[in-house]
């Protein structure tokens, strides 16, 4: 079997749930007016909430689905880190690696937000976190600890909420799910803003000179979930039983925008039902 085709016996289970997941982990836009974003005691927009990406947006999972052909302007070494993701490189999430920023910013999966004054905390599935000061006074270290999130550091400009980020870790990473590389110079920039209460938006600027050869940007709105939907628990690696058999790369993206190969092999047979004692 091709390894690059080749299908987790335990993905059989997902694969035939997936369109129930994608309606519980998207949502459509909302039909008729919205009401106000709500506002911290400080007079700023409160980005508390649980957040669902918009139904039928593809690709998804990619931070070049704003650029012509979907195409990133690499650099020679930034060619070669991406041939390496897909080629050579299971999906680092898969192995239960923190996909980072900017991956989160593009991942089909919804998250939550619990803000607070003086701090703003990202709850994602997999039980990932990220926990950003807003202060305008604090600074970037001189040299930061490399993280899969970065040094993060959060100020107010008006309505918005900046987010700059420095001293990402450059290996094991993808900077989507598309297998699109980040090296150690990476610089991410987010603007956040609520426009309503049903609307939260992103501007993401990257920055990496060693792999792109100018900055590049990549917008996303999410919807707002039901008031007792929240993140739960999820054990990451519990049952990672066929690692050997997740393939490299992400697959191509197709015509009709969804990722995978065109001609994957075949689904290996079920497992045999338990023997009745």
């Amino acid at each position: 079997m091709n390894v690059h085709h080749a299908i987790p016996r335990l993905a059989l289970t997902a694969l035939l749930c997936l369109p129930v997941l994608a309606q519980q982990m998207t949502a459509p836009e909302p039909s008729g007016p919205s009401r106000p974003a709500p506002r911290m005691s400080d007079g700023h927009p409160d980005f508390s909430g649980y957040w669902k990406g918009l139904r039928g947006m593809v690709p998804g999972g990619n931070i070049a689905k704003d650029l012509p052909g979907l195409k990133l302007p690499l650099t020679p070494a930034g060619e070669a880190a991406w041939k390496h993701n897909v080629t050579a490189t299971v999906d680092p999430e898969a192995l239960c690696i923190i996909g980072g920023i900017p991956r989160h910013n593009a991942s089909g999966l919804p998250f939550e937000i619990v803000h607070g004054a003086k701090k703003i905390v990202f709850l994602y599935w997999y039980s990932y976190f990220r926990l950003i000061p807003i202060d305008p006074a604090r600074k970037h270290s001189e040299d930061p600890d490399p993280s899969f999130f970065g040094e993060e550091l959060g100020h107010w400009e008006g309505n918005t909420l900046v987010i700059d980020s420095i001293g990402f870790k450059d290996t094991q990473v993808w900077a989507d799910e598309n297998g699109s590389p980040h090296s150690d110079a990476l610089h991410v920039v987010e603007r956040w803003t609520r426009p309503d209460f049903d609307h939260l938006h992103v501007e993401t600027l990257i920055e990496d000179p060693k792999f792109y050869t100018r900055p590049i940007t990549y917008s996303r709105t999410w919807i707002a979930g039901k008031p007792d939907e929240e993140i739960h628990e999820y054990s990451c690696s519990e049952n990672n039983v066929d690692r050997e058999h997740l393939g490299f790369g992400p697959g191509p993206i197709r015509k009709d925008g969804t990722r995978g190969y065109e001609n994957p092999a075949p689904l290996p047979p079920p497992l045999p039902a338990p023997a009745k004692k």
